[in-house]
């Protein structure tokens, strides 16, 4: 076994490899840039380096740089996680060049599975079934439109040397061809460095199997049974779990086989994900029937394995170091068992409201239910285990340079029922302020009636916006009142100052009671609430309601208050000019109308089409003069990796553009002048 490897990776991937090195006793040494100078990851190793600047391509992706770290600091092996250089088969040449050993496959797999075309002609080779396409090498726009002509619409452009959902796009008929085309080669080469695509027949519900496969140098390779990942959004996963509902016994040997059959065609070792996409339309009462098809291999340990580790208590991270080091598998596939049922939750920084972009902040409160961190669990007792695996803490930035992901929630149980209720528990205690969170937005997705029946595709998302996304209704009296109990006591803390009576905020007048009027603003709705001040309490008056409101108990931003004959309990955290309150599992933001705030401050944007985010301009469609509808495309922006359509707000003029291809734009900065139409 090792004595010490190297992580070349950051965030929770990073410190989930610590974790298990640290059990076993082998030492590690964590690589960051400047931007992750104080993160997670460079604290829970025993030593760090530092790589480079914050930008991925001077640090992280810097192999050479990564090689000579490791050398320097007597690293025998490294771990390169997932993502960055973990699939890249010139890092992992350098590495066994340099005399240190690659945590995973050999550099000819990597190659073999890393062109999406080459992989597909591997597998017709050996016997694994393939979705109808077209993988060649000749790349002319016409032809490929021809060939997707041929295989019939809706097709899939895939950018071939691609992988977690981008380079990606949907083809409906023949007339979006061209542009679809363009678009996905743009982010092809910016995300890979490879423009080239292959074409597929998309299928309209088909259900993402994918098989953990495990292969050592001895010649054995095992798989560690499914997990369905159909729930996504932008093809990028938003739910794992484990086993697939409603797999049988004889499709899991099926497509446990076949997996198999396509690490050996590679010569795989280690640890490898092996994805199908499985036809569940035409599955009969028994579980017969229903194609499977090969889609791709990911050369790695895969974002969702911990679902894996929960349902066979076993760490694939302590399986990689021992068949890395030349031990064999560990166990054969006749000692594998499958207990209970685990979910996986990726809690993102993004706005699921505003099309899943990526926010950026920091993560100025952060509150997390009781859990394991990083442990594998053999799940002996029936009760139920909630497991968390994050890079950041409270006070950490999610920044534009990485991936936003704040943590992987994780939870088992005896069965699939009881395992969504421990999540609904998970997900109802989680608070996240300083930025925007996915998880009202996950908790929305577990109880709805699809997912909860495991009616499950890759467009459940899309399908089901209705209720996914319901339309905003009024905020709830009980919400207002905690926000104003905060204000109050906001207030009362940061001016009673002593015995001098010009200071006290107890609402005393001489003969009369105070009453204020307090405005929130939920959803971009006011929210106007009366106060008046009363001995040992408040009488709130909310849309001609009367509510009698006492403080019980605060404890920093936690709050107990009586409401009329209700109790009410919840967190209130101060995040500038908004309210994040936290009450019956659910976040709310209210924003707080100042009446003492200067005039004016509150500017609209007019005219003006703002970056969401920021980002690079990769294309503009208009140019000044020209009149365009409602929806039209002006501009693409390139942030956090993914392309963003800027439309047309409204029917307008394009009277002029501020950004050319290739600039630089910050959040909210203007993009273009536009005059609506009147």
């Amino acid at each position: 076994m090792f004595t010490k490897i190297l992580i070349a990776n950051r965030g929770e991937i990073a410190c989930r490899v610590a974790a298990t090195a640290r059990r076993m006793g082998v030492k590690t040494v964590a690589v960051y840039s400047d931007a992750d100078a104080g993160a997670k990851h460079v604290a829970v190793c025993d030593e760090a380096v530092c790589i480079g600047p914050a930008a991925a391509k001077e640090s992280y992706l810097r192999g050479d740089k990564i090689i000579a770290v490791a050398l320097a600091t007597g690293a025998q092996a490294i771990h390169p996680g997932y993502g960055f250089l973990s699939e890249n088969a010139q890092f992992a040449q350098a590495c066994a060049e340099a005399g240190l050993v690659f945590i995973g496959p050999p550099a000819s797999a990597i190659k073999a599975m890393g062109s999406k075309s080459a992989a597909k002609s591997l597998m017709e080779k050996a016997d694994v079934p393939l979705v109808p396409g077209y993988h060649g090498d000749d790349q002319d726009a016409d032809l490929l439109q021809q060939q997707a002509d041929k295989i019939g619409y809706p097709v899939l452009l895939k950018a071939s040397a691609g992988g977690g959902g981008k380079g990606m796009r949907i083809v409906e008929n023949s007339a979006d061809f061209k542009a679809a085309l363009a678009s996905c080669k743009r982010e092809a080469i910016s995300s890979f460095g490879d423009d080239k695509v292959l074409v597929e027949k998309y299928l309209t519900r088909p259900r993402h199997i994918e098989i953990q496969v495990f292969a050592d140098t001895h010649g054995d390779c095992i798989y560690l049974f499914e997990r369905d990942c159909s729930v996504q959004r932008r093809h990028q996963k938003v739910l794992e779990e484990a086993p697939a509902p409603g797999m049988t016994q004889e499709r899991r040997k099926a497509m446990g086989d076949a997996a198999v059959a396509a690490a050996q065609a590679v010569g795989y070792v280690g640890a490898g994900t092996v994805e199908f996409i499985a036809d569940y339309e035409n599955v009969d009462s028994s579980g017969d029937g229903g194609a499977f098809y090969f889609m791709e291999m990911n050369t790695r340990l895969q974002v969702e394995h911990p679902v894996t580790e929960m349902i066979t208590g076993l760490d694939l991270v302590e399986w990689q170091l021992r068949v890395a080091s030349g031990e064999p598998l560990p166990l054969k596939q006749a000692q594998l068992t499958l207990r209970g049922h685990a979910i996986e939750a990726r809690i993102y920084a993004e706005n699921p409201e505003k099309g899943f972009l990526p926010s950026i902040g920091t993560l100025r409160h952060l509150r997390m239910p009781a859990a394991r961190e990083f442990e594998v669990t053999s799940a002996a007792s029936q009760e139920a285990i909630v497991r968390i695996d994050s890079g950041v803490r409270e006070g950490d930035a999610i920044s534009p340079f990485y991936d936003p992901m704040i943590a992987k929630l994780i939870v088992w149980a005896a069965d699939r029922q009881q395992a969504l209720a421990s999540m609904a528990n998970a997900l109802a205690q989680y608070q996240i302020v300083g930025l925007a969170s996915n998880i009202n937005f996950l908790q929305r997705l577990i109880a709805s009636e699809p997912f909860a029946a495991a009616d499950l595709d890759t467009g459940l998302i899309e399908r089901h916006q209705d209720a996914l996304f319901p339309v905003s209704q009024p905020v709830d009296i009980a919400v207002l009142a905690l926000a104003t109990a905060a204000l109050l006591m906001a207030e009362r803390n940061a001016t009673d100052t002593g015995a001098n009576p010009w200071t006290k905020t107890s609402g005393w007048r001489l003969n009369s009671q105070l009453q204020r009027q307090l405005i929130f603003v939920d959803d971009g709705k006011s929210s106007p609430i009366a106060v008046l001040y009363q001995s040992g309490g408040w009488l709130l008056e909310h849309g001609q309601h009367f509510t009698q409101m006492t403080l019980r108990q605060n404890s920093g931003s936690d709050y107990v208050i009586s409401l009329g004959e209700r109790e009410v309990r919840g967190t209130v955290v101060l995040d500038g000019a908004q309210f994040q309150v936290f009450t019956g599992g659910r976040q709310h933001t209210l924003g707080y109308v100042d009446p003492l705030a200067h005039a004016g401050e509150a500017e609209t944007e007019g005219g003006r089409l703002t970056a969401p985010m920021p980002g690079k301009i990769v294309a503009v469609l208009v140019a000044p003069g020209d009149q365009v509808k409602k929806g039209a495309p002006l501009l693409i922006m390139e942030a956090m990796k993914m392309e963003h359509t800027i439309a047309a707000p409204t029917d307008g003029l394009v009277e002029e553009l501020l950004y050319a291809v290739g600039d630089q734009v910050a959040e909210a900065a203007q993009l273009l002048a536009f005059k609506a139409n009147i």
